[in-house]
């Protein structure tokens, strides 16, 4: 076997860039209107030499939108290892003139999530051995897919902890930067301590299992975010 080919083996078992990668969206209203754009990141980290601590990855994702004359400016981060079990996630919102500031740090040993917030506000609550964040969890989802797996529902944290449950309807074809692309369609149902949401979400055939669209019906409308080229 070349490098070349144990490269595409390594991609096609694992669902992952061997190493960064950066995806760019479009976030628009059901007319088209362009609201503004996200981008998510994935950079996997070195491992440790020597017995140390395994290779892991860093996430991030930031959004700029505007609705209504509202200003949404979302920057989200996270840490986890190579199974994708988060350790940290941080999050800095601003909505209008309102700034939320929150960090979440995750104790595997004691099954803990703590909380914190700008203002001083610390809470507890208890996670599984392996939780994803939000992010994670859209890499561990992408690494299911490419093993012919659906994610099981679970935990999913966010600040809080939401359930989340993926339901697999089929493969369709869609309009994606001006191409007709095949894609899996994934229904996701969301439910957390004060919200409930759901989305459509879809998966290129890719060897990577690209995320390339989302539609989510909100109460002003129905979003939807668009892989840009």
């Amino acid at each position: 076997m070349t490098r070349c080919q144990g490269a595409l083996l390594i991609l096609a078992l694992f669902g992952l860039p061997v190493g960064a990668e950066t995806l760019h969206y479009s976030v628009n209203w059901q007319s088209g209107l362009s609201l503004g754009e996200a981008a998510l990141r994935s950079d996997k980290l070195s491992a440790e030499p020597e017995g140390g601590e395994p290779g892991g990855w860093n996430f991030g994702l930031t959004l700029d939108a505007a609705v209504l004359g509202f200003t949404i400016r979302d920057e989200y981060s996270s840490t986890a290892d190579d199974k994708f079990c988060t350790s940290k996630v941080e999050k800095n919102m601003t909505r209008g003139t309102r700034k939320t500031v929150e960090k979440v740090q995750i104790d595997r040993h004691t099954e803990l999530a703590t909380r914190e917030t700008q203002d001083g506000g610390k809470s507890d609550y208890s996670v599984p051995d392996c939780v994803h964040d939000a992010l994670a969890f859209l890499q561990f989802v992408r690494r299911e897919l490419a093993q012919g797996r659906m994610a099981p529902q679970q935990p999913v944290i966010l600040g809080a902890k939401y359930d989340v449950l993926m339901t697999y309807i089929g493969t369709e074809t869609i309009r994606v930067a001006g191409e007709n692309i095949a894609a899996d369609r994934v229904h996701t149902a969301i439910k957390g301590p004060k919200a409930e949401i759901t989305a459509d979400l879809y998966f290129s055939h890719d060897e990577l299992r690209t995320p390339v669209l989302a539609r989510i019906p909100l109460t002003l409308g129905t979003f939807t975010v668009e892989l840009l080229p």
